[in-house]
């Protein structure tokens, strides 16, 4: 079942959380952070455009953000204003409207081949995926191009896709988007099964309440230190302007963590995973 999230609500919450937890972030030294879910698609251009979104993202302290788009002339937009601070990832979407009918859509296979051929990457998504749907042709195939080019797949799945996503290709690296939108021990039992899958907790509102971190969570941010990084998710040209907001509400909570665990799902794990792998210049 395709997970369900209230945005208005979490925007809601997002704003009062900020407000509690700016005191908190502002008393310390501004950590620098590394956003590791940002969308750049065809809506935005004209209303928010590159260097305007270069200087969001260089306002808000991040010193590296994963950037996809649909399609993929967003996120090239972005990668010629700022090559220090863009991660490109490729998605499979030409249009948002692609996001439910591309795992039947041959046309999406050539698209990513084409792009792929074009330019560099460090990943392949994000894309939504669910249940059997990730052994259909189309997603197998795409699978199949990260695996020849050593890609991560940046996965908006349930659980059971992402299994089956490591049954086609047990060496993958998962990003698996807003930690699936599971319960935090869901999310770890999934972490103890695959050593080489990721989570990121863009738009999620129930990883701390007024700048602490919910007790679940962080049981499960201390046994897996280096899986976890932020994101703020940009789905929508509005959600651009959160990215300072979303920054300074998450140092909040970061805040409330030891200095290395904060550091590493701040900004050092997404470095790791992401950033060694990043597209030089051509």
């Amino acid at each position: 079942m395709t997970p369900t999230v209230n945005r208005r609500h979490f925007n809601g919450l997002l704003g009062a959380s900020v407000l509690g937890s700016m005191t908190q972030a502002l008393a310390a030294p501004e950590m620098a952070l590394f956003d590791a879910h940002i969308h750049y698609s065809h809506d935005a251009w004209e209303l928010v455009p590159p260097k305007q979104v270069v200087a969001i993202l260089r306002q808000a302290g991040l010193r590296g953000a994963l950037v996809s788009s649909s399609n993929d002339q967003g996120t090239q937009m972005l990668m010629a204003e700022a090559p220090d601070l863009i991660v490109p990832e490729l998605r499979p979407y030409r249009t948002r409207g692609e996001i439910g009918t591309w795992v039947r859509d041959d046309g999406v296979l050539r698209y990513l081949e084409e792009r792929l051929a074009k330019y560099r990457y460090v990943g392949i998504g994000e894309f939504h995926l669910y249940g059997e749907d990730a052994d259909l042709p189309v997603p197998r195939r795409m699978v199949a191009l990260a695996r020849e080019r050593g890609l991560v797949l940046h996965a908006h799945s349930d659980a059971d896709a992402i299994d089956r996503l490591f049954r086609q290709w047990p060496q993958a690296r998962i990003l698996w988007a807003h930690s699936g939108f599971e319960r935090p021990d869901k999310v770890r039992e999934l972490l103890r099964r695959h050593s080489r899958l990721w989570c990121d907790l863009a738009f999620r509102s129930d990883q701390a309440q007024g700048g602490k971190v919910e007790p679940a969570w962080r049981e499960a941010f201390m046994e897996f230190p280096q899986r976890f990084m932020v994101g703020t998710d940009t789905f929508t040209p509005e959600r651009l302007h959160y990215i300072g907001a979303h920054a300074s509400y998450t140092r909040g909570w970061l805040s409330d963590l030891p200095e290395r665990l904060a550091q590493q799902i701040g900004w050092g794990n997404a470095e790791a995973l992401l950033r060694a792998s990043a597209p030089g210049p051509s």
